[in-house]
């Protein structure tokens, strides 16, 4: 058995069974909403979240998991003989590698890794789910840490928000900006690529965003097996939902997960988003 823990945040927002049988630990990330703070996925679960963001008149900021946060899990698990593999958010997305390695300096030499996913939600999941597998096969943390690495290489998410308002004020947009004001039956397609969130296109109507999220999975994919594929959604299950079928019915995943966003990420791409997660190869 390997003495291997993977450390994840809570924007790769993996199901809890999933969570629970890879022995997972998660950091948190922060939301700042008015004079409240609280810890996403701990102190505030989705449907709450979502629930007050509908009647909000003042807009919740995030923040990174904190340098305290990490380095108390960092700290506990050595205490139990353990090895640590930290795999978290993009670094262009989030300082959270920036508190992991602060958490690091105070423990020098001892055996903790850390990954930059270059990424965030499912596609951050299945980094760490890659990892955590081989951890259970009896991996190494060099062995894990490679394998984390090479899975980064496989993975991309790529979704459709109903605006890009969230993305714009949270100063995330990339290119996307110039998809900014347009009409409201304009639905954005983006993707996370070189840890940065990046504009595609824009179509018409949400049904047909839906079917070019699957075509241009199906492109990035191009064929390779084995495929393991998530939708994930921003409080839109039903279409979700939808959305994973007809994906599936196309590519054929070994492999399906139905994620809900985190609340940390979906103060920046607004509620009603739904995207497609995806990895291949492993």
């Amino acid at each position: 058995m390997s003495k291997v823990t993977i450390v994840t945040d809570s924007s790769a927002y993996l199901p809890p069974d999933y969570v629970n049988q890879y022995n997972l630990v998660v950091a948190p990330l922060v939301l700042i909403w008015g004079e409240e703070t609280f810890q996403d996925g701990i102190d505030i679960q989705p449907d709450e979240f979502y629930t007050r963001l509908q009647k909000a008149t003042v807009m919740p900021t995030t923040s990174q998991a904190t340098i305290g946060a990490l380095q108390k899990i960092f700290t506990q698990l050595l205490a139990q003989d353990r090895e640590v593999l930290a795999i978290l958010i993009s670094s262009k997305l989030s300082g959270t590698i920036d508190s992991a390695t602060q958490a690091l300096d105070t423990l020098p030499g001892k055996p903790i890794e850390i990954v930059d996913s270059q990424t965030s939600s499912m596609a951050l999941g299945y980094q760490v789910l890659t990892a955590a597998r081989a951890a259970q096969q009896g991996a190494s943390l060099a062995e894990c840490k490679a394998i984390a690495e090479q899975a980064r290489e496989s993975t991309g998410v790529i979704f459709a928000v109903n605006t890009l308002e969230f993305l714009h004020r949270g100063g995330r947009i990339g290119g996307g900006s110039r998809f900014l004001g347009t009409a409201l039956n304009i639905k954005p397609i983006l993707e996370v690529t070189g840890g940065r969130v990046e504009a595609i296109e824009r179509v018409r109507t949400r049904q047909k965003s839906f079917n070019r999220l699957v075509e241009l999975v199906s492109e990035r994919v191009n064929g390779k097996t084995p495929l393991r594929l998530a939708a994930l959604h921003a409080n839109a299950p039903g279409e979700a939902r939808q959305l994973l079928d007809m994906a599936s019915e196309k590519l054929s995943p070994s492999e399906t997960i139905l994620a809900q966003v985190s609340p940390a990420i979906g103060t920046h791409i607004g509620p009603g988003t739904v995207g497609l997660a995806y990895m291949t190869g492993f």
